[in-house]
């Protein structure tokens, strides 16, 4: 009887468990909760990137079910059980750094290329350099240890190739400074393309995370870490977080689940360009090196405040930073220029928790930390840039005739204006013209010159607020303000290569034509042909003369009233007629010389020129 229960009551159990896996594999955990409730796990997410994990890990899904965390977490204790199995004792150098992840195998190596040459080998980046182990012909091993703790170290992308082609866009170049060599590292992936990225972003957070200590936290050897409890720990804390950031890309990476960028997951790199970084980084530097005050601040440790409690308190009109703990961020720590933009001081403003209680700096109930707050809003700011940018990449049409069309489009009220303009001109309309005329003089007459231009941009911002105002309405249509152009007809390559070489012609002619005006400009100018020279020289003193002795607006009527006229019966063989002697005169002034030297190559003309020198003491030794 006994057993029977027994049974039953574990079958009972066994049936619970699968009804509450089946249930929790019908849930989605929405993006809110999940940037809310992750990061408060250590290592699991942080803060700043908690939303670009949760779009990595939801896919094109609304949230994330409970298989892709539970396999997300699989997959991130895999990661951190193999740093643990890497062997360091290859490398004496590594064993006071901490090994972060290895590039080699056979399905995918990594190759030096140098000087053309590719050299298959082993990759170690560790939490503070590079190593890179080149597999010799006969066997032997050279490491090149490439130091990412300095202030120059930069990685970017590159394309290499056999023969100094641009081939393949799989590498990356590292330095460590300007006075080191690039090494220059690919990145071959059988079964994809995001290995070379991934990697790129390994290495540009552990040089982003050391540029973050630099400007934010306190210089090496700073005794005022021992005044703050916990400061000391500050940098240890910060390389936790980018070893973890690293972590969760690797994980992310074995998933298949990163993100076209995979700096968007891990945070220092992430920080450095987004919009409002700098105060999350601000936020982060206070919850690293700040905390209560175990001593008392000497002059040197507070230079801005002489008013130090003997308590060892800190007041709060002090230029120290506080946390909604309490914890103080030494003023001298204040090292970024980034503290005194206005993003920084207005957030600094306005630190208080105002609902809610605070446990602890990292854990507040019904309210946000200030790292939360920052993040948010660099959030927020990083959408609409982000929105910003499609409309930009959509607006990059391919192809030179459809940017033709495009710019045509875009240019066409000025067009139409134009248009209207030459109507008014040639008097297509006397009554409007006449009109336009009134209204031009009298504004010029009347002296309402000044207020010509404002007028203008009231008129302009009134009409932009009842275009907004009727889009709210719904009453211009969802097309309302889209640019429309048609497609180019389909051609072959031919008619593509004929078509470019006509443009390229129009081109080059228009440069010429370019050309020669300035060259004919230049040749006034500098009295290339003194008479033309001195012809021009007495027109603008004519004209200086004039703008010095009649008003201005006698000028301007005059130049309206040429300017209506010229197309009248009674001024237009007048005008013909000038405007040729015009161009006679602008023929008939020569263009500057141009001077075609044939072409040198700067390594010879150096050689020649030292083989000269090296002639020189020879002779004269044999004439003497």
């Amino acid at each position: 009887m006994l057993k029977f229960i027994l049974a039953s009551r574990k079958r009972n159990d066994n049936q619970a468990k699968l009804l509450e896996r089946n249930t929790f594999q019908g849930k989605l955990v929405g993006e809110e909760a999940f940037v809310r409730i992750a990061p408060a796990v250590s290592g699991v997410a942080d803060c700043p990137t908690a939303h670009n994990l949760f779009r990595a890990l939801a896919g094109d899904d609304k949230g994330i079910s409970f298989s892709i965390w539970s396999t997300y977490i699989n997959e991130l204790l895999k990661v951190h059980e193999g740093r643990k199995s890497y062997q360091s004792q290859e490398f004496p150098q590594v064993s006071k750094e901490k090994v972060l992840c290895l590039g080699s195998s056979r399905k995918q190596p990594v190759i030096k290329w140098e000087k053309n040459m590719a050299w298959p080998g082993k990759l170690t980046l560790t939490d503070r350099a590079l190593y890179f182990e080149a597999v010799g012909l006969v066997g032997e091993k050279d490491t090149v240890r490439l130091d990412l703790t300095r202030n120059d170290s930069r990685v970017e992308k590159t394309k290499v190739g056999p023969l100094g082609s641009n081939l393949f866009d799989s590498a990356i170049a590292v330095s460590s400074g300007p006075e080191s060599e690039s090494l220059v590292l690919e990145f071959v992936d059988l079964g994809g393309e995001m290995r070379r990225d991934v990697w790129y972003a390994f290495i540009n957070e552990v040089i982003s995370l050391y540029k973050f200590i630099r400007e934010y936290g306190p210089k090496d050897g700073d005794q005022s870490v021992f005044d703050i409890y916990g400061a000391q720990r500050g940098k240890n804390r910060a390389v936790t977080h980018a070893v973890n950031a690293i972590a969760r890309l690797q994980a992310l990476q074995f998933m298949k689940r990163t993100l076209e960028e995979p700096t968007k997951l891990v945070q220092f790199s992430y920080l450095q360009n987004a919009p409002y970084g700098d105060v999350v980084l601000q936020t982060l530097a206070v919850n690293f090196w700040g905390g209560p005050i175990i001593k008392k601040l000497t002059d040197s440790d507070d230079e801005t405040d002489s008013d130090v409690r003997s308590t060892g308190e800190i007041p709060e009109s002090s230029n120290h930073v506080f946390d909604i703990d309490g914890s103080v961020y030494l003023r001298k720590w204040m090292r970024s220029p980034s503290w005194g933009s206005n993003a920084s001081l207005a957030f600094w403003r306005n630190t208080s928790v105002r609902q809610g209680v605070v446990l602890s700096k990292n854990l507040v109930v019904a309210d946000m930390t200030l790292v939360e707050k920052a993040a948010m809003t660099c959030r927020d700011k990083y959408k609409v840039a982000e929105k910003t940018q499609a409309t930009i990449d959509a607006a990059m049409i391919e192809g030179i005739p459809s940017n033709i069309d495009l710019f045509k489009e875009l240019v066409l009220p000025l067009t139409l204006t134009a248009r209207n303009f030459e109507r008014l001109r040639r008097w297509d309309d006397p009554l409007v013209t006449a009109s336009f005329l009134a209204l031009v003089y009298t504004l010029i007459f009347r002296n309402l010159l000044s207020y010509t231009f404002p007028v203008t941009l009231m008129i302009l911002s009134a009409g932009m607020l009842v275009l907004k105002g009727l889009k709210e309405q719904g009453r211009l249509g969802r097309f309302f303000g889209k640019v429309t152009i048609y497609d180019q007809p389909p051609s072959n390559t031919i008619q593509k290569i004929l078509a470019l070489k006509e443009a390229m012609r129009e081109v080059e002619k228009y440069l010429q034509n370019v050309n020669v005006v300035l060259l004919k400009i230049r040749s006034i100018l500098l009295a290339g042909h003194p008479q033309v020279t001195t012809e021009i020289a007495l027109v603008l003193l004519l004209g200086s003369t004039i703008l010095l002795l009649v008003p201005f607006k006698y000028i301007l009527a005059f130049v309206i009233f040429d300017l209506f006229t010229r197309e009248l019966e009674f001024r237009r063989q007048m005008v013909i007629a000038f405007m040729s002697f015009l161009k006679e005169q602008w023929e008939a002034v020569p263009a500057a010389p141009v001077v075609v030297l044939p072409f040198e190559d700067k390594e010879s003309a150096t050689e020649q020129k030292t083989q000269v020198e090296k002639v020189k003491p020879e002779r004269t030794q044999s004439r003497s």
